[in-house]
């Protein structure tokens, strides 16, 4: 699998700057390694959506596209577990 790049939604870096800081380095480190592979084994697809993924990160959630024909991940939205879905 090739490099991928990564681009962030407007909404995603509001909701970054919303965590605890505690937890942003570990967010920050699993987007990264999104970047060498956008299918951890800890992915999961979206229902109802063909190109739409999470990943899990403590309490959090990020929400991300990927683009293979582009190469692209786009992270749409960072949230804490309970409030992710309701959007």
């Amino acid at each position: 699998m090739g490099s991928y790049r990564i681009t962030w939604k407007h909404s995603a870096e509001k909701d970054l700057r919303r965590i605890h800081r505690s937890y942003i380095p570990h967010i920050i480190k699993a987007i990264e390694e999104l970047s060498h592979n956008p299918f951890p084994s800890r992915h999961k697809k979206l229902y109802r959506a063909e190109t739409t993924y999470r990943i899990r990160v403590g309490d959090y959630r990020i929400v991300y596209q990927v683009d293979k024909r582009e190469n692209l991940i786009t992270i749409y939205h960072i949230r804490h577990r309970r409030d992710v879905y309701r959007m």
